[in-house]
């Protein structure tokens, strides 16, 4: 069936909770009745032109709420308990734009893209925090500098040079509202409406998005063991005006761009006269074998871009991330960044500034290295021992999360939302894909899974994506 939605894209909010509120309000009003099958996630995903996850995420939504049921291999359905009952009032009449969200109370297990927010060093922020505000003068409540406070670009390019290798000055680092203030920047700096840009197959969501946002026309280019097909890169599209890469621990596989390719995706860059950009997300963290070089480092013909966050590394509520522009870039970036933005706030620049300077934050990252190590070990022997060979683990040398496939059992976008309505956050791998098959399978954070609790959510895990029919 086609589903009765059209998605409102002026409108504020995430899209995965406005197809939710076209469904329940579709629902409300009798157009898809009780015991209705909803098209799959897959379908509904190419009749709106977003991503499987997106669709998979507003499910879940409505599969929380009980609106709608998975069937496994049936797909989804509109509960048949909702026959004769009305949609709840305020659900039925709030305008998506006003219908306020609670927001979970704390990290859902499982979910990507979070730190240990309970391993955080919170006492000692606090006490940095103070101090900061305190050392405020009439002139630090002035417009901060759009390019970012001098301090912390100063402690960045000398982390950066010490722990990857990249050898840059302060005036080349531009501080971001996190790595999607990054992205904006240089697509805005870089690309003109229809510019072809190479993205990872499968890959990081919300960059693809950011992408399209920006009116790129997006190649997607294949992943294997070795990292982005370069090769097939230059065949699709020879004349792109960017590729965007995670290489050190690609998202969402963990695989490491082999060097070869490293140094013909430079090649081509060079010859194209097209610009990379580099994501470096999670390069902080890796468990076996000696850390890997940032292809910035490597890059001899000014072509890359460097993408950092504190989001994964620190706490995401900060909103801090930076970008490392070429020499040559540097004064046009840092006018753009007087052009469209007037700054972030300077009280918590000063903060990280002053962490990095004081040695907090190499001990943090040590500190937190050691305990992912842990928690990763626990959390694939606790799934080990519960699923047994119903699972096959792939545990890269890095990263925050591992990769579960399980064999035999329904499709990954049913996996997620039954995990879901568990109150569970794992991520189905095939919603991650454009163009290309990357197989079945759940990615699940370990960040914030404590050991002890490893073996439990694993089997509630079970319990949940195998309570519908699979063996258990």
């Amino acid at each position: 069936m086609t589903a009765p939605i059209v998605l409102d894209r002026t409108v504020t909010g995430p899209l995965h909770l406005q197809i939710a509120t076209r469904l329940r309000a579709a629902i409300a009003a009798g157009v898809l009745a009780p015991g209705a099958r909803l098209p799959s996630a897959r379908s509904l995903a190419g009749q709106l032109g977003v991503a499987r996850g997106t669709v998979d995420a507003g499910y879940a939504v409505l599969i929380g709420e009980g609106v709608v049921v998975p069937r496994g291999s049936a797909g989804t359905i509109v509960s048949p308990e909702l026959a004769g009952r009305a949609a709840p009032p305020a659900q039925r009449r709030m305008p998506f734009a006003a219908r306020r969200v609670e927001p979970p109370a704390g990290p859902l297990p499982f979910r990507m893209g979070l730190p240990a927010l309970d391993a955080f060093p919170r006492k000692l922020w606090t006490s940095l925090t103070v101090r900061a505000a305190r050392s405020l003068g009439a002139e630090a409540l002035a417009y901060p500098d759009p390019a970012g406070l001098r301090p912390l670009r100063e402690a960045i390019a000398a982390y950066l040079g010490v722990s990857r290798g990249i050898l840059c000055s302060p005036d080349q680092v531009l501080v971001t509202a996190g790595y999607q203030g990054a992205l904006a920047l240089a697509t805005r700096m870089l690309l003109r409406a229809g510019d072809a840009v190479w993205v990872e197959d499968p890959g990081y969501h919300l960059a693809r998005q950011a992408l399209e946002a920006a009116g790129g026309n997006l190649v997607p280019v294949r992943v294997d063991r070795d990292g982005l097909r370069v090769a097939a890169g230059v065949v699709a599209a020879p004349r792109a005006k960017l590729a965007v890469v995670t290489p050190t621990h690609q998202s969402p596989l963990g695989v490491a761009l082999s060097l070869p390719r490293r140094l013909a995706l430079l090649a081509w860059a060079a010859e194209a006269g097209a610009w990379v950009l580099e994501d470096d997300y999670d390069s902080e963290f890796r468990y076996t074998g000696h850390p890997l070089p940032a292809l910035k480092s490597l890059d001899r013909g000014g072509r890359v871009l460097y993408a950092g966050s504190f989001s994964k590394v620190l706490f995401p509520a900060l909103r801090l991330g930076y970008l490392v522009v070429p020499d040559e870039l540097a004064e046009a970036f840092a006018r753009a960044s007087r052009l469209w933005s007037f700054g972030l706030p300077s009280l918590e620049q000063r903060v990280v500034a002053a962490f990095m300077a004081e040695g907090h934050f190499a001990r943090h990252l040590r500190r937190m290295r050691a305990l992912y190590g842990a928690r990763r070990r626990a959390l694939a022997a606790a799934l080990t021992a519960v699923f047994g060979d119903r699972v096959a683990l792939e545990l890269e040398a890095g990263g925050m999360h591992l990769l579960a496939r399980f064999p035999g059992a329904a499709d990954d976008g049913t996996l997620a939302r039954r995990a879901a309505a568990a109150g569970l956050a794992p991520t189905a791998l095939s919603s991650l894909a454009l163009a290309h098959d990357c197989g079945q399978g759940l990615l699940l954070s370990f960040t914030n899974v404590p050991e002890d609790a490893a073996e439990a959510l694993s089997r509630r895990l079970a319990g949940a994506i195998e309570g519908a029919g699979e063996a258990s």
